[in-house]
């Protein structure tokens, strides 16, 4: 430009308008800023809230925050919308449904899915007894019933104990409970077993004494009157130990790791509430494994 030359008017155009810039958008002006964070925020930006416009980080964020809020039980599971004993009642049914396959279509499956181990001769071994391809027998004994007296007792017991302690633990501690104390019930009973006599146990009662030994806890934990379930528990220790062909080894374990996780669960400080549930649960269920390879080992060879 020349030195006599006038100096050019900047177009209108160019000059900016003083309006902050969205901050999504920063070639876009506006006026108005999210309701939560303060922020500018344009037009394409702009979520409608109950007061003014939010912007979509905002947005996110809230909805992230509500969901982190669920509703939690006492002791940390997530509280059941609907129905409280939903876990209770499948379990009731995958029950129900194996007793009809086991019982009225073919017996043979008692025999495949049962707690069935031998080991009478060196080298000669059934069931649990031939290795780790047998060992889903651990869960699936649980849901094997010899007879209906047999599968009415267990069910009217589950129904009676579980929801309670379902709604107090929520869905996925409670089932956590119920299968790892079937489980450390099964292992005890297989390595309390002699290899030289056939081991054959079913049912669902491992299982529910651990649920009845953490409603137990449940109890002591609420500081509710011990009495009746004292007088639950003891009746049923009577029953297990007076009639033949209860298999009281599946009991007593089921109880113990039922006691345990419950304690666990129900007196882990709230700070490292999950840390403390997950260890304890994961330590009954190596317990329960080690049973099962410390039967493996007194096995003859």
């Amino acid at each position: 430009m020349l030195p006599d030359e006038p100096v050019r008017p900047t177009p209108v155009e160019s000059q900016g308008s003083g309006l902050p810039r969205c901050h999504r958008h920063p070639d876009r002006e506006t006026g108005v800023s999210c309701a939560r964070c303060g922020r500018p925020v344009c037009p394409e930006c702009m979520v409608p809230a109950s007061v003014g416009f939010q912007c979509p980080d905002c947005v996110h964020g809230a909805a992230a925050e509500r969901q982190a809020r669920q509703p939690r039980t006492a002791f940390g599971g997530v509280l059941a919308i609907g129905d409280g004993a939903l876990v209770t009642k499948v379990l009731i049914g995958l029950n129900l449904l194996v007793f009809l396959l086991t019982e009225y279509v073919s017996r043979q499956w008692q025999v495949r899915l049962g707690l069935v181990s031998w080991a009478p001769l060196p080298g000669l071994r059934f069931g649990m007894a031939e290795g780790p391809q047998e060992w889903y027998r651990l869960v699936t004994a649980m849901f094997v019933h010899g007879g209906l007296l047999h599968i009415a007792t267990n069910m009217f017991s589950l129904w009676v104990i579980g929801p309670q302690l379902e709604r107090a633990l929520g869905r996925v501690r409670f089932l956590g409970l119920y299968l790892v104390s079937g489980i450390a019930g099964n292992a005890l009973a297989f390595v309390l077993s002699p290899p030289s006599e056939q081991l054959f146990s079913v049912g669902a009662s491992g299982a529910i004494f651990g649920l009845l030994g953490a409603t137990a806890v449940l109890f002591r934990v609420n500081r509710i009157p011990m009495q009746p379930v004292i007088a639950l528990l003891v009746v049923n220790l009577v029953i297990t130990f007076s009639l033949k062909g209860i298999d009281w080894r599946a009991h007593i374990g089921g109880l113990v790791a039922g006691v345990v996780i419950g304690a666990g669960m129900m007196y882990a400080p709230r700070a490292h509430r999950n840390l403390v549930q997950g260890l304890t649960t994961v330590a009954v269920f190596a317990v329960g494994l080690g049973l099962v390879l410390l039967g493996m080992a007194r096995l003859p060879g």
